[in-house]
């Protein structure tokens, strides 16, 4: 308030102030959108009147503004923003008598005087009786009788219209607004020797709208809706899928319809009853609780080409589960974090990792990765690189891993590149393990994995995999001979 150390106040402020707001629903989409649809019942008089629609969104969208009234056409409509807080409440009295009151800070003793608001920048200027005052950080307490005009206590939408007969009927709102957003969470209980977990899903809702509303229909939909204009600009980080160590090929999304509501191409999520969307404030409801789904640990490992190190790396742990409607959770997933929980030695659950998920459909595969091994480990070794003759790259054409070859008009220079992945284990247990080598398309689409210690299997153009058993504390070899054009 431009320096002013004064409180402000109505004469009237201990009176409560009911909801302007009637049946409404709000359909909330992922990132920073909601469509408000609120029928208030309104007593119109017959012809032209300026009805003004309070508790409506403070970051409404004005031109996405639709009213209906049985009887009554919409004339004009406006959104008034200029909302009410101390320092506006100043600026807008400026021109107004107020009662200021000071209170002495030795006695605490209060005097009373009426006074008249000139000016408010940098310090706000009275005129008390003839003398004019700087009232900066004095402690003292302006108190207004009413709002100045064109200020409003809550958000408002202004509507002119005109009405055949008196009377009272439902006036439809409909709005798109700003300020809300949702997203999943999910927990699950992991039983490594059960092979089993169990999960919940929770939505969290937000509402940063600046206005509440106490007794909401709630439709949540999952998905990305297209906005003009760029869509998100917030920085929320957008969750990405990862197929991990369960899936040979490219069929990690699952194929399975889903009992969902669908609204287009997204899911609807409706939350039970009517729900308090309060303004700045997190919401978190239940929407999914799974008992003994199928789920098992995988360990991965994913090189760059020509990659090496001089010292062991840990793998990957993931958790791997599906979500289909066998053994799995039955369901198409929204977007969001899930967090892993695993019970120790006493019984306790204790958590062990998270990772995000993208919308992903119902009969997915998914790998959750918690964290890196501790006991499991690997060290890739560039053995060495050499050329090899024409004559030597025309007897391993029969280990082409792709079936679309780039002619190459440039001098034919051949590579021939030995790896060699040292794998250790020190659990008391042996594991399974993946390891990917990618990096194998240079652009010809003509690599050739001509020998390997363990067979493996080309999951696309870039990258092999070979799953191997290291014993319990054990260790072993894989060794991969790979010849390029590059």
């Amino acid at each position: 308030m431009g320096g002013l150390g004064q409180g402000v106040a109505f004469a009237d402020q201990g009176r409560a102030v009911a909801s302007a707001q009637g049946e409404v629903a709000i359909t909330i989409y992922n990132h920073d959108l909601a469509l408000v649809q609120d029928v208030r019942s309104l007593p119109l008089p017959a012809g032209r009147s300026l009805q003004e629609m309070a508790e409506v969104s403070a970051q409404i969208r004005p031109e996405t503004v639709t009213i209906a009234a049985p009887g009554a056409s919409v004339l004009e409509q406006n959104f008034d923003y200029d909302l009410l807080s101390p320092e506006r409440l100043v600026d807008k009295g400026v021109g107004q008598d107020v009662t200021i009151i000071r209170t002495n800070p030795a006695t605490g003793a209060e005097t009373v005087e009426k006074g008249r608001i000139l000016a408010n920048n940098g310090g706000t200027l009275v005129q008390i009786g003839n003398r004019i005052e700087v009232l900066g950080d004095m402690k003292a307490r302006l108190v207004f009788d009413q709002l100045p005009e064109g200020l409003k206590a809550r958000p408002t939408l202004s509507v002119a219209l005109d009405a055949a007969k008196s009377g009272t009927r439902p006036v439809s709102l409909s709005y798109l607004s700003r300020g809300f957003g949702w997203k999943a969470d999910y927990v699950a209980l992991f039983d490594e020797v059960a092979g089993k977990m169990d999960v919940q899903g929770w939505v969290t809702l937000n509402n940063t709208s600046g206005t509440s509303f106490n007794a909401a229909k709630v439709l949540l939909v999952a998905g990305d809706v297209g906005v003009s204009g760029g869509g998100d600009d917030d920085d929320t980080p957008q969750p990405v899928f990862r197929r991990g160590g369960v899936v040979s090929g490219e069929q990690a999304m699952g194929i399975e319809g889903s009992t969902r509501e669908q609204l287009g191409d997204f899911y609807v999520y409706p939350i039970s009853g009517r729900v308090q969307v309060a303004n700045q404030q997190q919401k978190q409801i239940s929407f999914l609780n799974v008992t003994g789904a199928a789920a098992h640990k995988v360990y991965s490992f994913r090189n760059d080409w020509l990659g090496a190190q001089e010292e062991a790396q840990s793998f990957a742990t993931s958790l791997a589960f599906s979500t289909g409607a066998k053994e799995g959770l039955g369901d198409a997933l929204p977007a969001g974090t899930m967090r892993i929980y695993m019970r120790d030695a006493r019984g306790q659950a204790q958590f062990i990792g998270e990772d995000s998920i993208a919308h992903t459909p119902q009969g997915s595969l998914l790998t959750v990765k918690t964290g890196e091994a501790f006991d499991v480990k690997i060290q890739p070794v560039l053995e060495k690189r050499e050329k090899i003759d024409a004559g030597e790259w025309e007897r391993v054409a029969r280990f082409r891993v792709g079936d679309k070859v780039t002619t190459v008009e440039a001098a034919k220079t051949y590579w021939r590149t030995h790896m060699r992945y040292n794998l250790t284990n020190a659990r008391a247990q042996p594991v399974e393990v993946e390891v990917v080598q990618a990096g194998l398309d240079g652009g010809a689409h003509d690599t050739r994995v001509s020998a390997e210690s363990v067979k493996g299997e080309q999951r696309n153009a870039n990258e092999r995999v070979w799953h191997v058993t290291i014993p319990a504390h054990g260790s072993l070899a894989l060794t991969a001979q790979i010849d390029t054009r590059y």
